[in-house]
């Protein structure tokens, strides 16, 4: 058995993350500030310490041991909402890492995996993207996250074994329904579902790599005890492009019910489209995302129906 911290354990991704390591016997701490996430979420069993991963003093709250591992997922998660605040932005996705590299650093951890975010590329072309591919964000968001990932591999002088993952479109059971600016899948699929209609805000021609929270979570995990891991940047999607009309006609025809869909405006620090090249995840990790869009697409929707039912 082993110990973890895992920050963002209220939230999607980091919920999911907790869940598994408990199922396979290990204990789990958590830090985070339930800005976005919601105390019901973490997992029975995980100890929770509520703060900002960002207070330097929250450290000194958690068990003070040497952890396995630290899974740095807490973060505001948002290319448009870091447009709101800049500076939260900045404290709660880069100052975080800091303070999190210091009490690795201190506490004798050795090892993070950090989740980074596809954002970093900014405007690319319509192939395949590689970890290789240069980086010019265009939100707040993807500059705080980049400029993490360059935190983590200068601290690699230290002895601080770190992988950043940059998580491209991630979906699945979980997501925030009621956030209408974060999640593409979530936002349409709420609307669809709870008010049967679908305002899209951009192009139909826009298209994305959508990747299930299962395989995101098998990645985590799959970063534990591999060294041809340690140093690296590793993308993880599926390497499937979907455009925006793709993604609503499936949802759409899944769903069985006509569906009206308005395509008007646009998101700050959007871009046109982007999709993977897993190459080094399949390499460094054995990664092999196994949910396709419409099965996944249908979990979800159940997920969504019974969350709409019990509400």
């Amino acid at each position: 058995m082993g110990i973890y911290l895992v920050t963002g354990a209220a939230g999607f991704i980091g919920s999911a993350v907790a869940v598994k390591l408990l199922e396979l016997g290990n204990k789990v701490v958590t830090i985070d500030n339930l800005s976005t996430g919601n105390v019901e979420n973490i997992p029975e069993g995980v100890e929770f310490i509520e703060g900002d991963c960002q207070n330097r003093d929250i450290y000194k709250k958690i068990p003070q041991c040497r952890y396995d591992a630290i899974f740095h997922i807490a973060g505001q998660s948002s290319g448009e909402i870091s447009f709101d605040d800049p500076s939260y932005d900045l404290r709660t996705n880069t100052e975080s890492t800091l303070h999190i590299l210091k009490h690795a650093m201190s506490s004798g951890t050795k090892r993070i995996v950090y989740a980074s975010t596809v954002s970093v590329y900014g405007k690319v072309g319509d192939c395949p993207i590689s970890e290789d591919h240069s980086t010019f964000p265009e939100s707040f968001y993807g500059v705080g996250k980049l400029a993490s990932e360059n935190y983590l591999r200068i601290y690699e002088n230290y002895g601080i074994n770190s992988t950043s993952l940059r998580l491209f479109n991630v979906y699945g059971p979980g997501q925030n329904l009621s956030n209408m600016r974060q999640g593409m899948v979530s936002i349409f699929m709420a609307q669809m579902v709870m008010q049967g209609k679908i305002h899209v805000k951009g192009s139909p021609d826009r298209f994305r790599d959508l990747v299930y929270i299962d395989d995101v979570v098998d990645s985590f995990l799959d970063c534990l005890g591999c060294e041809s891991s340690y140093g690296q940047i590793i993308n993880i999607g599926t390497g499937v492009r979907t455009s925006v009309r793709e993604l609503i006609d499936d949802m759409i025809r899944l769903y069985g019910q006509e569906i009206s869909v308005k395509y008007e405006g646009s998101t700050a620090g959007d871009i046109h489209g982007i999709y993977a090249d897993i190459s080094r995840a399949r390499q460094k990790l054995n990664f092999n995302p196994m949910i396709d869009l419409e099965t996944g697409l249908l979990k979800m929707l159940d997920w969504v129906k019974g969350q709409t039912n019990n509400a």
